[in-house]
Parts: C-alpha cells; structure tokens; sequence
C-alpha cells in the first residue's frame, strides 16, 4: 500500500483495504459537487481533504472499531455538466450503495447535493423515511438568486418529495422559510433552544418515520470548531453535542445514511479536515453500535 493517500484515495486508507463493496456495511461517496454556494467558497475541495486526513485515524474511535464493518469508498462522482445531471448522477450511485446491501455516507459539496441523495433513497425503495438535519441555515427557500437547485433550497426539494423534516441547530432563516415550515409541518429545535441550554438529545414525534436519512452541514457545528465552511454562523452547536445529538436519533430511529456537507478546507489548517473525517468515523462507529451492519 503506498503511503500518499492521495495516489490511494480510501477512506481510512492507511490502516484497510479496499473492500469488495458487497463486503462493506458503508460506502463512502465522494461528491465534489460546488456551484451555488454564495459566501465563502471551497466545498468542492471538501470530500479529498476528508479522505485524505482520515488516513490520520486511529481504527478505535475511542469505543469501537467501525471499520470492522467494511468500509468502502466508492468513486467520485462526476459534477461536470448541468445541475440536473449532477443530481440524477448523485442518485444513481446512492441507488447501487442501497442495492449493494450498504449504506451510503456522502460527502460533499455543497449542500445541493442531498437533494440527489434523497432522490437515490426514493428510487432504491425507502418510499416511508424522514430528514434529521443538523445545519446553521434552514435552506426551505423555494429558490435563492433565481435557483430551485440552489444550496439554500435543498430542504425545500426535499420536503416537496413529501419527505418529513426535523430541523436542529438552525439560526439563519428568513420569514418565507418559517412560512415554509409551517405548511410542510416541519419539526424543529433551533440553536436559540439547543446551545444555550446545552440540549444533548431530542424527542423524535411518534409519527416521524421509523427511518431515518441524517444530513450533516458543517457550518451547523459553531465556527469555533468549524470555521472551515463557506456560510459560518456563530451560536452553533458543540462538538460533544452534535455527536450526543445524532446518537440519540440512532437509538430512536434506523438510519439509512448520512452525509457532511459544506465542509470547506482551509489551506494550511489541516486541524478542521481531520476534525471533519474524525466526525464522520465517529458517526459511523455510532451508527454500528447501535445497528449491527447496515440494513437496506
């Protein structure tokens, strides 16, 4: 095995092998998918520096050995082209992971691109799952700057395909998505409520799905532990809680998937890519000790 992870792009290269991807509980999906991001830039750049940085890990998170699992990393996707194109390449490849018998951990990009996951999700069969959203924007406007594809509408794509929604962290949004929210019969704890009181877990309602796609932006963490996103908003949540946070929804819920989104390295400051692959080992070792191998 060469020692440059960037001639060997696996997730956690530096201590597995790739796997035959029917031997993998997860697949990792690269998608360097960037276009409508509308402050700081980079998020393209985001799935390498995450691969890359992860072989830095250690195979014990500090309570299991996720990748006793079988991790795969599939290949990139290809974001050239029209948006509409990216999107149906986004949802092909989820597709595959479903059929494959794993569960797809995305990581992107900007936040567009769960959109293409959900879609993936629909067409592989889950026709009865939820959204649990961590992230500093509520991204429910039907359109930003002219743009139905826009990072800052996903949600709103999402909860068109009658996706139910439960939003946390949120501190950014505008009057036409608190109306949003409303018609969609959104479920939402916002930073205002989590962070001041240091809320570790929630409550999902009884009538939420029984599964469960989590989607991840980084800038709902605080910029203290991320600032390495293109649209920071302080007043976010904390390291320990978000993972408290996620872990009580895998307790109460099955997840079929999580991503990170809008995870923006910053040159020279190689601390926040491999806070942002530890995040996604740790997320995984949550999700394996509480579900066994994936289910699809």
């Amino acid at each position: 095995m060469t020692d440059d992870p960037l001639n060997y792009p696996i997730f956690l290269g530096s201590e597995i092998d790739q796997p035959q991807p029917t031997a993998a509980a997860f697949h990792i999906l690269p998608v360097p998918y960037e276009k409508t991001v509308s402050y700081g830039g980079g998020t393209g750049n985001g799935p390498a520096a995450i691969i890359a940085a992860s072989w830095q890990l250690e195979e014990w998170d500090g309570k299991s050995k996720p990748c006793t699992q079988g991790i795969y990393t599939c290949p990139t996707i290809n974001c050239q082209g029209a948006p509409a194109q990216v999107i149906d390449n986004i949802a092909a490849a989820t597709v595959n992971i479903v059929k494959s018998g794993a569960m797809p951990i995305v990581l992107g990009g900007e936040h567009t691109v769960t959109y293409g996951v959900a879609k993936g999700l629909r067409e592989a069969g889950f026709d009865d799952f939820g959204i649990v959203q961590i992230d500093a924007h509520a991204d429910l406007r039907e359109a930003y700057e002219g743009d139905q594809l826009s990072h800052a509408s996903v949600m709103k794509r999402c909860v068109d395909l009658g996706i139910p929604l439960y939003q946390l962290g949120i501190r950014a949004f505008c009057e036409e998505e608190m109306q949003i929210r409303a018609e969609h019969n959104v479920y939402f704890q916002d930073a205002d409520e989590l962070v001041p009181h240091n809320i570790q877990t929630i409550t999902l309602p009884d009538d939420f799905p029984k599964k469960v796609f989590f989607t991840l932006d980084i800038d709902g963490l605080d910029p203290a532990v991320f600032p390495s996103t293109g649209t920071p908003v302080p007043g976010g949540l904390g390291w320990y809680q978000t993972l408290s946070l996620f872990e009580s929804v895998v307790k109460q819920r099955e997840i079929i998937g999580f991503d990170i989104m809008e995870f923006a390295p910053i040159e020279g400051f190689h601390a926040y890519d491999f806070a942002a692959a530890l995040l996604t080992y740790k997320m995984m070792g949550i999700v394996a000790r509480h579900q066994g191998a994936a289910q699809s």
